[in-house]
């Protein structure tokens, strides 16, 4: 099934709110903007997006995190993986993402987002809006990815059984600039985290609050458990 981006409804009208997002962040005391985790299937970037959520949640941020499968089991269930699929899929959620952020919310999303003309249609749907759009690019040698394969799809493909699987049998386009890059298979979970929280504040996007209890590698217990569970 494939689906398009062409406007349909007719007759509607843009109805603005009694406050400006600028005014909802100075009232709630603390800014939108979305995190987009890209890359290949098992390259680590759901496992960060997860562990990151609880970090932020742990200290009292709101931040929800929106996931490449969970989302195809409702909002997306009608889309498949041709290129066409794929380029909606995308585009729905960036769509979805953006009312997070504008709502004041961190919006974390883990998708792999294969082509680089469908992430720059999502950063330029930010931008538009005036709402930050940090690229995380979960980077490793798909040979590692084939060989954690935690679902077990690489094998599929490889047999055949999957047809249009990234990295695969359909491309996956790297990203050339992206805000944070992480190796996956040479940092750690913990490391990605603090990696993100870093470039985070120094953009002064986010400021954590005191006294959350954290472990060795800086990040707060609950995600600390959570990541070792």
């Amino acid at each position: 099934m494939t689906a398009t981006s062409e406007t349909k409804a007719t007759n509607i009208v843009w109805h603005d709110g009694s406050f400006t997002r600028q005014e909802r962040e100075s009232i709630l005391g603390r800014k939108g903007f979305t995190l987009w985790f890209t890359g290949l299937s098992a390259s680590g970037k759901s496992t960060l997006a997860t562990a990151l959520e609880q970090h932020l949640v742990a200290h009292g941020v709101s931040a929800y995190r929106l996931d490449g499968d969970n989302i195809r089991f409702g909002l997306n269930k009608n889309l498949g993986f041709s290129d066409q699929d794929r380029t909606e899929n995308i585009r729905r959620i960036s769509e979805v993402a953006k009312l997070f952020a504008d709502s004041t919310t961190i919006a974390i999303t883990s998708f792999i987002s294969p082509f680089k003309a469908d992430r720059a249609v999502a950063r330029e749907l930010h931008n538009a809006a005036g709402i930050p759009f940090i690229e995380v690019y979960a980077d490793v040698p798909i040979a590692v990815a084939e060989q954690r394969d935690p679902k077990g799809l690489y094998k599929k493909a490889r047999e055949g059984v999957i047809k249009d699987f990234t990295g695969i049998s359909s491309p996956y386009e790297a990203p050339e600039q992206a805000e944070v890059h992480i190796r996956t298979d040479l940092a750690s979970v913990e490391e990605g985290v603090r990696k993100i929280v870093a470039y985070l504040e120094e953009r002064d996007l986010l400021t954590l609050s005191k006294g959350v209890k954290r472990d060795s590698d800086g990040v707060s217990d609950t995600a600390s458990k959570a990541i070792k569970a």
